[in-house]
């Protein structure tokens, strides 16, 4: 593998902190262009968080990803009743809190490793409890890489468009839930051509993978969205450390 070129090697193909195409040392640094603007990218935050700011927001970005799955399900069952308006949508609430957090994590934490922890915690936690598919979340093991996907693109949608091509919040909000409904709806209906799910839950499962992802993922970016409002005018102290 050929090595990445850095700025005290070859300071000629640096411009503006990012690798361009010129040549150094006879090697034209084309290839890694890609690589070295995905990794500065992924650590693109919309403020510049002090540490001590930075450890309790991932913290609590990463609780709510483990525990609103595993837990919120049952409890809203247990105050409002199984046969409750609230209990039969908890579904709408759950995936709408999740995806806020992952809105969140996408415009403040900074890594590959935060990331793909908030990106692959809600559904394994969901598979595991069972209360948001009830007892089809046994199928749904098969739709974890989709979900894990499509949950990657709604945050690298805003890393990409809003920090790292300077857009709006909005737009990069739309290109992340399309892309992320398009990715698991199309990979259930992939799975169900092979007859992976029972066909008394596939009309269910559809609606969960289609229309209420599409839900939950708007609803998810508006509620950021007012977050990151409160975050731009309080104007959270940056890094100091």
């Amino acid at each position: 593998m050929r090595k990445i070129p850095n700025k005290k090697e070859c300071p000629q193909v640096f411009a503006h902190g990012h690798l361009t195409t010129k040549k150094c040392n006879g090697i034209i640094a084309m290839k890694e262009v890609i690589y070295v603007e995905n990794e500065s990218i992924m650590n693109k935050t919309v403020i510049d968080f002090s540490k001590k700011v930075d450890v309790i927001q991932t913290i609590l970005i990463f609780l709510i990803s483990l525990l609103v799955p595993t837990f919120l399900g049952e409890l809203i069952t247990k105050i409002f009743g199984a046969s409750s308006v609230i209990a039969s949508n908890s579904q709408y609430i759950i995936g709408s809190i999740v995806n806020t957090a992952l809105v969140v994590a996408a415009i403040n934490l900074k890594g590959w490793k935060k990331i793909l922890g908030v990106v692959t915690m809600p559904s394994i936690s969901t598979i595991l409890s069972g209360y948001v598919f009830g007892t089809s979340s046994v199928y749904m093991v098969y739709m974890i890489p989709a979900i894990w996907l499509g949950n990657f693109a709604l945050i690298y949608a805003y890393k990409f468009i809003m920090l790292g091509k300077n857009k709006n919040y909005f737009l990069a909000g739309i290109v992340g839930i399309v892309v992320k409904v398009a990715i698991i709806f199309i990979s259930f209906n992939l799975l169900n051509a092979f007859g992976i799910f029972p066909e008394k839950m596939v009309k269910m499962l559809q609606m969960s993978m289609g229309l209420t992802q599409l839900i939950t993922a708007t609803i998810g970016v508006l509620i950021a969205s007012i977050i990151y409002g409160i975050m731009k005018n309080n104007k959270v102290e940056a890094k100091k450390e």
